[in-house]
């Protein structure tokens, strides 16, 4: 990246911008930071954040500066469809976390994180699975966040993409590492406030400079038939199928949607979601079409890489004014997700690593949980530095994450619905499903043939549970029953014989389909069932010591059953 050749701001303006930023946000973590800090607050803000602040920390950590860029990439690639296809479904998604939080938040209304409660229902096998996906989760996040900065940075000033890399590293972690949680969500009110303006202003703006409507008149010819088609089919099954199971394994797996599911208030639930639906789909569609106009004009990114894109188009068509302010917002974005990430991080590690299994529910110090929480945003923010070197392309990384979250969606979601699954089904059933979707994935098996018949008769099963899922949580399991059915008996005479061809979508859906026949099979025959009412017993305020909440493995009523 020549960012010298490519600069528009100097060095001390974007110093400046930097400081301005970074710093107001350290100013308002400091104004709410405490002298003696309570390790529950540090995950979850006492379970009781309003709608105002819990709506706006949900659309900002949902929009990051990766989904802008991936977004765009996506109009770039697929045509105009593309970023319908991404931010629509996207938005969805958030809509559809609501029905299954409310039953989470009523399983367990003081939980910190989805693997505490796995360890509450199952054990300890169950509850690091969880734990680890999500640590491999948010670390690519967060690299591709300070990838994002990074880019931006280095297009933008006279810094390399490494001292971009390393500016927004230290400056997320600035104003997070003290307050933890309650500092990314304060933040993310005023972020996701100064995003919606920024947008508002800035994609007309650019549409307008580069001579719109005129640039889609006289550039329509360089586009392939597929990308001229709204309804392209092409783009369904690269971006957009792949896409909706995708996100339905963030929504359900991703502990900074989890984590913020357990900070708001248990009467917000609906309202915070279906608010942050609306707010994630207008942005990042409107960003997204930056990548049509991009397309159309013919413009090549710098260097060939398609990150490049909403950071150079800013570039050639914003005036310095607006492109500070395109640049803040850019850097609002990554920075709110970036954050909460680390905070994800931290409370995995706090609450799941040292608080369950290295000191014990009862002997678990809050002091030494501050200390360990602290430790791994430092460590965290260092490892994703060092992995931002490799550059990789976001969009690949989003949907390779969110299809080998499909593994976890249907145990994870049964085991707050159906008392019959154990701890062995849910562990087996994850594993069997990651074994078939890495090879499906990465085709390490030629799927020609036997194998490729398998693979598809998989994904249509796959299908029919992700459909399934989706109307289990508003209408109940009848309707996701003859919803699913359906699916499968429609999308059969198309899908088979084909549908091994996208291996991103057909391995995703392999791992949807395994889980769920795997699990469903070791449960459905289980005469023993699970006493929901335990979780809540199990999980809870670490700071209010041993009374606070059961231990597993702690003597339980009178006439309870084990999974």
């Amino acid at each position: 990246m020549e960012g010298l050749e490519t600069a528009r701001f100097s060095a001390l303006v974007v110093v400046g911008l930097l400081v301005l930023f970074y710093g107001g946000t350290f100013l308002i973590s400091a104004r709410i930071g405490k002298k003696e800090e309570n390790a529950d607050g540090y995950m979850t803000a006492g379970n009781n954040i309003g709608f105002g602040i819990s709506a706006a920390s949900m659309t900002a950590t949902w929009i990051w500066a990766s989904s802008m860029y991936a977004s765009a990439t996506s109009g770039y690639t697929y045509g105009i469809s593309g970023p319908i296809h991404y931010g629509l479904w996207g938005a969805l998604m958030i809509l559809f976390i609501y029905p299954f939080g409310k039953r989470i938040r009523q399983v367990a209304p003081k939980a910190h994180t989805l693997a505490e409660v796995m360890y509450a229902r199952y054990g300890r096998s169950s509850q690091l699975m969880l734990a680890g996906s999500n640590i491999v989760g948010s670390l690519i996040s967060l690299m591709s966040n300070f990838i994002a900065g990074g880019v931006l940075i280095s297009m933008l000033s006279p810094f390399t993409f490494t001292q971009g890399v390393f500016a927004v590293a230290a400056g997320v972690l600035l104003y997070t590492l003290w307050s933890g949680f309650r500092a990314s969500v304060l933040t993310d009110f005023v972020q996701v406030v100064a995003m919606l303006g920024a947008v508002a202003v800035i994609v007309p703006v650019i549409f307008f400079a580069a001579d719109f409507p005129a640039a889609f008149e006289t550039g329509a010819e360089r586009l392939t038939p597929e990308q001229g088609d709204f309804f392209s089919s092409t783009a369904f099954m690269e971006q957009g199928a792949p896409y909706i199971a995708a996100v339905l394994a963030y929504a359900i797996g991703n502990q900074t949607i989890a984590q913020r599911l357990f900070a708001v208030r248990q009467d917000l639930i609906k309202p915070t979601f279906v608010t942050a639906t609306v707010g994630y789909g207008a942005m990042v569609i409107g960003v997204g079409m930056l990548g049509v106009l991009a397309l159309y004009l013919g413009y090549e990114p710098t260097g060939g890489d398609v990150n490049n894109i909403i950071p150079g188009m800013a570039a050639e068509y914003l005036p310095p004014v607006l492109l500070a302010l395109f640049f803040i917002m850019i850097v609002g974005a990554l920075s709110s997700t970036a954050d909460s990430d680390l905070a994800a991080l931290s409370s995995i590690m706090m609450a799941d690593v040292y608080g369950q299994n290295v000191a014990g529910k009862e002997k678990a110090n809050p002091r030494t949980m501050l200390l360990v929480g602290r430790i791994t945003m430092v460590l965290a923010t260092a490892a994703a530095v060092a992995f931002a070197s490799l550059r990789l392309n976001i969009l690949d990384l989003l949907v390779f994450v969110g299809a080998l979250w499909g593994a976890l969606v249907f145990p994870v979601l049964a085991s707050f619905y159906w008392d019959k699954v154990s701890g062995k089904a849910f562990t087996t059933s994850v594993l069997a499903a990651l074994a078939v979707f890495l090879p499906v994935r990465f085709s390490w098996i030629p799927v020609d043939g036997a194998f490729g018949i398998v693979v598809d008769v998989l994904a249509v099963l796959g299908v029919g549970v992700v459909l399934g899922l989706m109307v289990f949580g508003f209408f109940g399991v009848r309707a996701a029953k003859v919803v699913g059915v359906a699916a499968v008996v429609v999308s059969a005479p198309f899908a088979l014989g084909s549908l091994h061809e996208y291996a991103t979508l057909s391995g995703s859906l392999v791992a949807y389909s395994v889980s769920t026949v795997v699990c469903w099979a070791m449960s459905v025959r289980r005469r023993e069932g699970f006493d929901f009412s335990l979780i809540a017993r199990r999980t809870g305020d670490f700071d209010q010591g041993p009374q606070a909440a059961q231990a597993p493995d702690a003597p339980e009523p009178a006439g309870t059953t084990h999974p």
